[in-house]
């Protein structure tokens, strides 16, 4: 898979901010991206393992970007595939801190896929990530959750 932000490639993952409307202070953190075969299965669709790992990188931008400091991630919960997404079609991913607490967040993701010739677009995967502030040693760290994020 390579990364895509409004039709210019680029070989990290493209990051864009948009307004946030059910977390609180911050924003939304979306990842935009092209499935290539290399990141597909044997049925020619996004490969679940590469979706997964995409997902976890959406949560930890979105809850790094919130703390301010370092997030390891220390659970996934409620990850469903909806619809498979075929090559060659674009995978936008939504993360949303929907919780914190003293060091830690919950993160909803949430990916919508779409031809890159435009058309429909479907609700094609969701779930939770549980992240968790970690200071220079890899220790829980209390954050500001009042903190806006940038």
């Amino acid at each position: 898979m390579t990364s895509r932000l409004e039709g210019t490639m680029s070989s990290a993952a493209a990051e864009r901010q948009t307004p946030e409307t059910d977390a609180g202070p911050g924003r939304a953190t979306v990842l935009l991206e092209t499935v290539f075969p290399d990141a597909s299965n044997h049925y020619g669709t996004l490969f679940g393992g590469h979706a997964l790992s995409l997902m976890g990188r959406a949560a930890y931008m979105a809850a790094s970007r919130r703390a301010g400091c370092n997030v390891v991630m220390a659970a996934t919960d409620a990850v469903r595939f909806h619809r498979p997404v075929p090559v060659g079609h674009l995978l936008e991913l939504t993360a949303r801190v929907v919780r914190t607490g003293r060091s830690s967040l919950t993160v909803q993701v949430d990916g919508v896929s779409e031809a890159p010739a435009g058309g429909p677009r479907h609700d094609v995967l969701s779930g939770r990530f549980e992240m968790v502030a970690v200071d220079a040693h890899g220790r829980p760290r209390p954050f500001d959750a009042r903190r806006v994020q940038p």
